[in-house]
């Protein structure tokens, strides 16, 4: 007979944005909540359950439940605009997601709390109906976090045109900005989405960053003074990290499938430090005359290169080079790669990046220096920590005519970073950081002990 003193197990249910660069690290928090004996339940829309189904059919107890986007065949896609698609998610997605609430409360497992996508605000007005925890997860930097938050309140005046200085943070330029805020016409339905990331912030209970504290101790620092916020990053596999957590070396998740073993035979052919990796990540989409620049970049280094190149990219590459001589020779083109294993292996020795923050958080936990391209979104601001606060990379310089990073400003900063001086301090800098992302998520450190916090007070 059980005893009935024992008290019941929490019981969460974690709802992302369904993207992959928010899935991945919401469910690699839910396995850190399975860790520590919480009954975990992966909320998607239906439109990437069948996807997502295949990934946790084995080695995770992590259950999975689909709701309604409004767009059930085919997703954010079918849509046909980011106005159409938040506008009919933001309609649809609270009523399924009250019906999914309504069904566990009487079917069971009884929830105790809503971990939800910070872009879903929404989410927190359904659990606090149902009498639930809610606990916003943002998926992006503290200092992302406090520009999106200031625009908000009204403390930081859009478009931005001048230095911002803000508490805990360098001084930025425009151009160190998140691009919905000094571009807010290009975006006008995406910017409005982020900025209502806070819309109702102050109402929450928890504020969970996918961060390390000790990356951005200052801005961490402010935000918990003002709200219920812990750093609970990076959401890298364990296998990378502490290892505490059996067979998690992958996310789970890819909309892409890489090319394993023709990547992993080449780099083991390669000499230590000798790569430089390309990836833009899985939404990025570069100008044709920056791939150009890119390409011809890479082949006037001279050094081995291993470029991650999208299906839907390829066609803007210059018209021979991936059959060429430059690519067989010295490099390899893939369409994907298992990122996590190229970055921890011996012969990478620069990451060139959009600088999107998982891949940011990865080439941080696995110590490679980077070669910082940001393109839209956050990236910007995470180019100007890579390089100045954390320094373990170069931000190029972009010609103000063409828009583009020339391919001799290409050149220039591969062969600083993978030679001299530059290389070896990097190299130091990465190693530091490295140990502290690691020794965050270990047991007793700063996110872990944040973990165990949330942990305990759901069990209340």
């Amino acid at each position: 007979m059980e005893d009935s003193s024992e008290p019941l197990k929490p019981h969460c249910l974690v709802l992302s944005y369904p993207v992959q660069g928010h899935l991945n690290p919401m469910l690699q928090f839910s396995k850190r909540l399975l860790h520590k004996g919480v009954t975990v339940t992966l909320v998607t829309v239906k439109s990437m359950s069948k996807t997502l189904h295949g990934s946790l059919s084995s080695g995770t107890s992590i259950t999975l439940e689909a709701i309604s986007d409004g767009f059930d065949d085919g997703g954010i896609g079918a849509a046909g605009s980011p106005e159409a698609y938040i506008e009919r998610f933001w309609k649809v997605g609270p009523e399924t997601l009250s019906n999914l609430v309504e069904r566990l409360i009487s079917s069971g497992p009884l929830p105790t709390c809503i971990v939800y996508d910070s872009f879903l605000p929404w989410a927190l007005d359904v659990a606090h109906k149902f009498g639930l925890v809610g606990a916003a997860f943002f998926t992006q930097s503290c200092a992302v976090n406090s520009v999106f938050y200031h625009c908000q309140k009204g403390w930081l005046e859009v478009p931005v045109k001048k230095q911002v200085l803000l508490p805990g943070m360098p001084p930025l330029e425009p151009q160190d900005m998140p691009s919905f805020v000094h571009d807010v016409v290009s975006y006008p339905a995406v910017s409005a989405m982020l900025v209502n990331q806070f819309s109702n912030i102050d109402k929450v209970d928890w504020v969970l960053c996918n961060t390390v504290y000790e990356l951005d101790q200052e801005v961490a620092d402010w935000f918990m003074k003002i709200l219920p916020f812990r750093a609970i990053g990076p959401t890298v596999p364990s296998t990378y990290l502490d290892n505490r957590l059996e067979q998690d070396k992958e996310y789970g998740f890819s909309i892409f499938q890489p090319e394993h073993d023709t990547t992993m035979k080449w780099l083991s052919t390669k000499p230590k430090g000798s790569v430089v990796y390309v990836s833009f990540g899985s939404m990025a989409e570069l100008k044709i005359d920056q791939m150009h620049e890119l390409a011809i970049g890479l082949k006037r280094s001279n050094c081995y290169f291993l470029w991650v190149v999208r299906s839907s990219e390829a066609e803007k590459l210059p018209q021979g080079f991936a059959n060429g001589p430059e690519a067989s020779q010295k490099g390899l083109i893939v369409t994907w790669c298992p990122q996590l294993e190229v970055l921890a292996h011996e012969a990478l020795g620069l990451f060139v990046t959009h600088c999107g923050w998982n891949s940011t958080l990865e080439a941080l936990s696995l110590g490679a220096p980077m070669l910082a391209i940001p393109q839209w979104t956050d990236q910007a601001t995470n180019a100007k920590y890579i390089m100045d606060v954390w320094k373990m990379g170069l931000r190029p310089q972009v010609d103000e005519e063409r828009g583009v990073v020339t391919s001799e400003e290409i050149e220039h900063c591969i062969m600083k970073v993978m030679a001299g001086e530059t290389w070896k301090k990097m190299r130091e800098n990465a190693g530091q950081w490295r140990k502290i992302t690691k020794d965050a998520v270990g047991e007793g450190g700063s996110s872990d002990r944040n973990i165990e916090e949330f942990v305990a007070k759901l069990q209340q």
